[in-house]
């Protein structure tokens, strides 16, 4: 039996003592957290983990430099821990880069206001990256000659992180971890509401690939829907102190505009944050902050030219960049909590509103809800979701446990031992087998050791399957046992970055693909093949 199905099956099995709603970052750490502590969790999600929201981000894990202009000091300082504390557990996924920032002539504060506050941010940091550093025009123009430095007012240097891989693969890690320790999990599974009796939950739940209904019992409900809390919560009949409003962002990827390993920022024409993320062999640009009304955005054309405008304004490009060299777009929105019956303020104070998130606890009918938040956060929401749990009355027996992180150096040490004792053939070298062993530990810490011992016994297993992209042949099968692939979109956007960096009817067009799809989904591939090919792009 497939795991999904399984997992499906076990739902409608005794009470849990928490089920979670919602598979993006939030919910996944909520489970996470609470699994690892050893309660007896269920988690659901109407998409694909990770399918909405979680998706949509920077990928970067960052503390929030914009909101010293906010005067929103101890959201910085909290972040900026959040950021180090990252760092410091997910030493493979999570890496610091620099920020490579110029200010142009005319720009509302003065370069050197700018530069003092990167110390300030530094100082916030408890000095844990490398320190920030001033930019003249003759350095920006040797070390990063891409940059325009025709209206050139000042520039400055500082440290944040990155995610190695995307967003939505940092989300699944987590889903996977409380797999691991218990949890049970279902995408594509969404909530019809639940109703409160006899001193528990019931929760009207729906497959969404089969149709079936089913209920799920739980002692404690937990909202971590996302942009959709509020739907929730009203079909629920929770009232909550918090609502959400929403932000739209959007990216666009393109060729790598420059080989350097840094992040280029910006201050668009309208003043906000402007980004050139790497991404592998593309370039990531971004992103927009537009308010609007609903859960439910796609790129507009007047977003991809805002986008095109500022990049080709500020970069030195042989060719300014077109519509033609957009490889794939990533639009979502933000969701920002506000209090219930506010209006959010003006213009001004839109733009500044922080992502910080807010929990709200209905402690009579035992039920949470999680508004907001950043991916810099989620271990703060995972372990303040287990404090709250535990006081509802749900017993933690292993409360202490630390939940995450990768595993000690130590075995990460052995295992990058293993591997450089492999002989793959001839043509193999060193740095190629260290470079693919890397890659592995960073997408599946302890899972790699099966990946080696797959490889051991038939060294195929080390080789490209799908041509254009770094994924092997056991990493294939691995995703379809451990990974919960529904649909191909499941492993081209989520589970992997490929749909990100390779144009869809090249995707369509790559050896091996079919392969990959029949060892997903057997006698099903072809059908999972056209499924993808002929929805929007997500």
């Amino acid at each position: 039996m497939k795991l999904r199905d399984s997992n499906i099956e076990k739902l409608t099995q005794g009470s849990y003592d928490a089920l979670v709603i919602g598979g993006g970052i939030n919910g996944a750490v909520a489970a996470a957290a609470l699994s690892g502590k050893g309660a007896r969790v269920a988690l659901i999600e109407q998409r694909d983990f990770a399918g909405f929201t979680s998706q949509q981000s920077s990928n970067l894990a960052w503390g929030g430099i914009k909101y010293l202009e906010s005067h929103d000091y101890g959201l910085v300082r909290a972040l900026c821990k959040s950021r180090n504390h990252l760092l410091e557990n997910y030493p493979s996924r999570v890496e610091e880069i620099r920020f490579y920032s110029t200010i142009e002539t005319g720009f509302r504060f003065h370069p050197a206001f700018i530069w003092a506050g990167t110390w300030v941010y530094w100082l916030f940091g408890n000095c844990f990256t490398q320190a920030p550093r001033w930019l003249s025009r003759k350095t920006v123009n040797s070390e990063e000659p891409v940059v325009a430095t025709d209206n050139f007012y000042g520039g400055f240097e500082y440290s944040d992180a990155y995610l190695h891989d995307n967003d939505a693969r940092f989300v699944f890690q987590f889903v996977r971890s409380a797999m691991d320790r218990g949890c049970i999990a279902a995408n594509y599974v969404e909530s019809l509401g639940a109703s409160r009796h006899d001193g528990g939950w019931t929760t009207r739940a729906r497959d969404v690939i089969s149709g079936q209904q089913f209920e799920i019992r739980s002692k404690v409900l937990i909202n971590a829907a996302g942009p959709f809390v509020d739907d929730h919560n009203r079909i629920t009949g929770e009232r909550t102190e918090h609502r959400h409003m929403f932000s739209k962002g959007i990216h666009l990827i393109v060729p790598r505009v420059t080989p350097n390993r840094r992040i280029l920022t910006f201050f668009a024409d309208d003043g906000r944050l402007f980004f050139v993320i790497p991404m592998g062999v593309r370039t990531c640009i971004g992103t927009t902050d537009t308010r609007t009304d609903s859960p439910f955005s796609e790129v507009s054309e007047e977003d991809r030219q805002f986008v095109l405008d500022n990049i080709n304004k500020r970069l030195n490009l042989y060719q300014p960049l077109t519509r033609a060299d957009i490889i794939s777009e990533r639009c979502g929105v933000r969701p920002l909590v506000v209090k219930t019956g506010g209006a959010g303020g003006g213009e001004r104070d839109w733009l500044q509103m922080s992502r910080k998130h807010e929990i709200d606890v209905g402690k009579e009918s035992a039920h949470l809800s999680i508004f907001g938040g950043k991916l810099t956060d989620c271990v703060n929401v995972g372990n303040e979701v287990s404090e709250i749990v535990a006081a509802l009355g749900v017993r933690l027996p292993y409360r202490d446990y630390k939940w995450y992180g990768e595993p000690h150096s130590s075995v990460r040490k052995e295992y990058m031992h293993q591997a450089k004792l492999m002989h793959l053939d001839s043509y193999t070298s060193p740095a190629s087998i260290e470079s693919l062993s890397s890659r592995l530990w960073r997408r599946y810490d302890q899972q790699a050791f099966e990946l080696l011992a797959d490889i051991r016994e038939d060294p195929r297993q080390a080789e490209v399957l799908i041509k254009g992209t770094d994924y092997i042949r056991c990493e294939i099968r691995l995703a379809k046992q451990q990974e919960m692939i529904t649909k191909l979109d499941d492993f081209l956007r989520r589970r992997s970055k490929i749909a990100l960096v390779v144009r869809k009817e090249d995707i369509r067009q790559a050896e091996g693909l079919m392969e990959a799809c029949e060892i997903l989904f057997g006698e099903q591939a072809r059908e999972k093949f056209d499924e993808y090919f002929e929805q929007k792009p997500s």
